[in-house]
């Protein structure tokens, strides 16, 4: 697709959302998400219900499609269209394969904040590579070492829902290679995935607390429902 064109499927939603801006919940919602992104103040329950009636209209999306949706809604400046894109990958993420590696790398590189990244990771990373262990070492070397602290947050993060199959010396590995990172979200990531493991293996985590200096903040979200 030629450079700055709305992909044609992105385009009716974009004049949607227009139409049901609020620049009272946009100023909040910007200055939630620190004034990194410009929004059209449309809420999370409403930006959904937008979309499933735009489906209705106009059809889901074709697989082939989601990369090159994915990648306009990125290139617009409106977080909802952001998230629209996660959205879209969450819903499909049992179709995709490692082939949408590359592409989840770069959405997660791409106008990078928490909320963004954390669906990425979650929900469509951890199931493609969960779906393909094979491709686990791969991936989880490059993100774990990466500069980009949002790739290490995902490599931190991408075993989250993965419960009792989670790979708890890879795991630990990961956060092993971060304990003395001092960016909020490598700590809060740290502390986040060890609590969910906690769920399933309270021991491993409890064990593993205790045997490594952890930054305060993750320690506390680690055993915070021990």
């Amino acid at each position: 697709m030629e450079r700055g064109v709305v992909h044609p499927w992105l385009a009716p939603l974009v004049v949607i959302f227009k139409q049901h801006a609020d620049t009272e919940n946009a100023a909040a919602m910007r200055a939630y998400m620190k004034d990194h992104f410009p929004f059209f103040g449309i809420k999370a329950l409403e930006r959904r219900l937008l979309v499933k009636q735009h489906i209705a209209l106009h059809g889901a999306p074709d697989l082939a499609e989601l990369p090159s949706i994915a990648r306009s809604a990125f290139a617009l400046p409106q977080r909802e269209l952001h998230q629209v894109a996660v959205d879209l990958l969450m819903k499909h993420a049992r179709q995709l394969t490692p082939e949408h590696l590359p592409l989840l790398e770069e959405l997660v590189t791409t106008k990078s904040w928490w909320d963004s990244v954390d669906g990425l990771a979650v929900h469509v990373v951890g199931v493609v590579l969960k779906r393909y262990p094979k491709e686990i070492t791969t991936w989880n070397k490059r993100w774990v070492s990466s500069k980009d602290l949002w790739l290490n947050r995902t490599a931190i993060l991408f075993q989250n829902r993965w419960k009792d199959d989670t790979d708890r010396a890879l795991l630990f590995a990961n956060i092993d290679r971060h304990t003395a990172h001092t960016d909020f979200f490598i700590r809060k990531a740290i502390g986040w995935a060890l609590r969910e493991l906690a769920a399933t293996d309270p021991k491993a985590v409890k064990d593993y607390v205790g045997s490594r200096k952890l930054a305060p903040l993750s320690v506390r979200e680690a055993l915070r429902k021990l």
